[in-house]
């Protein structure tokens, strides 16, 4: 029965990641190799079986050490300061980049050659993961090591562009690079693109996914979704990231604490029927609201009773998270000016001029979308150039 069960499930998977491909080729790219891996839990086949096992298992692969993102190896950590752990099955050190340094050091490469990266993004800017992937190469650069990444499809789709450009004044663990909130891209295509734009001297190659296009959901790819971090917990919440995380540094719950983090969001002081109804005169698409009451364990409000909202995901095609995310918080200093915190909406959005003309209520939305424009177009030249996927 479960060989049967396998079987179908193998059949059904119709896209290929890089890992897939690099261990169809019995991880031939690695032979003579000393490697560091850069990866989490997501990087699993389509059996569940870990990247680190199968190069453990390669008779021609060396691992010299294994680095870990933000919420450490396996997923699990929702904190600031993450230390440094061991893989129980090799004995392997496991340094952590989201502990003392958010970038490799020197002596966490001594004695690689090559360092190899596979981790899930979701697709939006302030997701640490491409940060971290930024962060590395630049010090491969420096210290003139080889990246090989496997890459992995988008969850998010590789068309929608959307969003404010990150200011460049504003760089930080939740932004390194000038691009807007939804990028459309992969981690592979970000990887050219981080080295065509600021590390051309770098060796780089990507070993791409089979069978995805830009217009390929996940939920068509036969891929096993792989929780990417303790708060992203089903591909809806990846969905809706992009708009209810723009909000989460200002004094609101997004639902953090709770079962349903970024599908409920609300805080003490908003009262659910009135909130709801308020939202739906905004015409958001894809989305529907219901009121409600929630009590989340952390957070800015843990273990106090919040009213507010369950999201309702109807359509993710016609819903436009910055479109969402914009109307939400204009709401919120309209009907609650002594109760909502605004000022911190900065820290993710990253962009002055949009804030400027979003903290103007004469502005219509149109015009603070139409200030994103000219940034975006420039985007979509340069992201042009480093382009995998049909």
């Amino acid at each position: 029965m479960v060989s049967l069960f396998l079987t179908i499930f193998l059949t059904s998977q119709i896209v290929q990641t890089g890992m897939d491909r690099l261990l169809e080729s019995e991880c031939a790219q690695l032979d003579g190799k000393r490697i560091a891996v850069l990866t989490n839990h997501t990087a699993i086949d389509g059996n569940g079986v870990h990247l680190i096992e199968h190069l453990l298992k390669s008779p021609n692969t060396q691992i010299v050490s294994i680095l870990a993102p933000e919420h450490g190896f396996f997923g699990k950590l929702d904190q600031e300061h993450i230390p440094d752990s061991q893989h129980a099955g090799s004995g392997l050190k496991i340094f952590s980049l989201y502990g003392e340094t958010r970038k490799p050091t020197p002596q966490m490469l001594e004695g690689v050659d090559l360092l190899l990266f596979d981790i899930q993004d979701i697709g939006v800017r302030f997701y640490t993961y491409a940060t971290t992937l930024l962060y590395a190469m630049e010090v491969c650069d420096t210290l003139g090591l080889e990246v090989l990444v496997l890459d992995r499809p988008n969850p998010l789709g590789g068309v929608r562009v959307t969003g404010p450009m990150l200011d460049t004044d504003k760089y930080s663990m939740t932004g390194s690079f000038p691009m807007p909130v939804v990028h459309g891209m992969t981690m592979g295509e970000m990887a050219l693109m981080f080295r065509g734009e600021r590390f051309t001297k770098l060796k780089l190659r990507v070993i791409e996914c089979r069978k995805w296009n830009r217009t390929l959901s996940f939920e068509k790819t036969g891929l096993l979704w792989i929780n990417p971090s303790p708060n992203m917990r089903n591909l809806r919440q990846a969905q809706l990231y992009a708009a209810i995380g723009l909000l989460e540094f200002t004094n609101v719950s997004v639902g953090r604490g709770t079962d349903t983090p970024f599908e409920v969001f609300g805080a003490p002081w908003i009262e659910p029927c009135n909130f709801v109804t308020a939202l739906k005169q905004k015409s958001i698409q894809g989305v529907a609201f219901v009121p409600t009451f929630f009590t989340p364990t952390s957070g800015p409000y843990a273990h106090e009773r919040c009213g507010g909202m369950q999201i309702l995901l109807e359509d993710p095609e016609t819903l436009d998270p910055i479109d969402f995310s914009y109307k939400l918080y204009r709401l919120l200093k309209e009907r609650y000016p002594e109760n909502y915190k605004s000022e911190r909406y900065i820290r993710l959005l990253a962009n002055q001029q949009a804030l400027d003309l979003l903290n103007r209520p004469s502005e219509p939305l149109v015009k603070v979308r139409s200030s994103e424009q000219s940034d975006l177009e420039s985007f979509m030249k340069t992201r042009g150039k480093y382009l995998i996927y049909e």
